[in-house]
């Protein structure tokens, strides 16, 4: 490297992060470092924010934030940022254990809903009628309990679903994401954007209360 040539380190923080309450956000939590070796061991290290509980389980850091602390800790390295301009982070507790009572409660307000919903839909477009005139128009014969069309009706509807969700259990046909997941991952994204608007107009608002304070009345 020619002399008088800053040392570059190659940033790229990530999206979003999960950490372990109480803990310190350093530098490899939140990004992926390329550097030269004599530094990157102590950048990973590097310590950014020490949360506070009491301020809330999200945190959002920016590029500027971890500029600052890299300048203080080597002012020479020269730092080059790619992707997102700023990480959210959920500091989480320890997770407990899922309640089985718990489950098969939601389980079974799941199955019954769901069930109720599709009797009613099936009632208000008079399902039964038609299925017994699609029997009739296939045999010839009026049966007004088509039971076997029924069964198979009902078994189709539920391969429907599984086809359509991509999902039995948490066995996956193919790795293409199902409706289901694109809309959560849809919720998920406006929902960081909307917690990183809420938590820059916070660190404004303190700015500006800090800057009130010190130039006074």
């Amino acid at each position: 490297m020619e002399k008088g040539t800053a040392t570059p380190v190659y940033l790229r923080l990530r999206k979003y992060v999960k950490l372990q309450a109480g803990r310190a956000v350093r530098l490899e939590d939140i990004a992926r470092i390329l550097a030269e070796p004599e530094y990157e061991e102590e950048l990973k290290t590097l310590v950014l924010e020490r949360p506070d509980y009491h301020e809330g389980n999200l945190l959002v850091v920016d590029m500027l934030q971890v500029i600052e602390c890299i300048h203080k800790r080597f002012p020479g390295l020269r730092i080059e940022l790619l992707g997102e301009p700023h990480v959210l982070i959920e500091m989480v507790a320890d997770e407990k254990k899922p309640s089985r009572s718990l489950f098969i409660l939601v389980w079974l307000l799941l199955f019954f809903g769901a069930a109720l919903t599709i009797m009613n839909f099936h009632a208000d477009v008079s399902m039964p009628q038609v299925q017994i005139r699609i029997v009739e128009m296939l045999t010839g014969k009026r049966d007004d309990h088509p039971y076997l069309f029924q069964g198979a009706y009902s078994i189709g509807i539920g391969l429907g679903m599984i086809i359509f969700f991509n999902h039995m259990f948490k066995k996956k046909w193919n790795e293409e994401p199902s409706p289901l997941e694109v809309e959560m991952y849809l919720y998920q994204e406006n929902l960081n954007q909307y917690v990183i608007a809420e938590e820059y107009e916070k660190k404004r608002r303190a700015e500006a209360s800090q800057d009130r304070k010190e130039t006074g009345p």
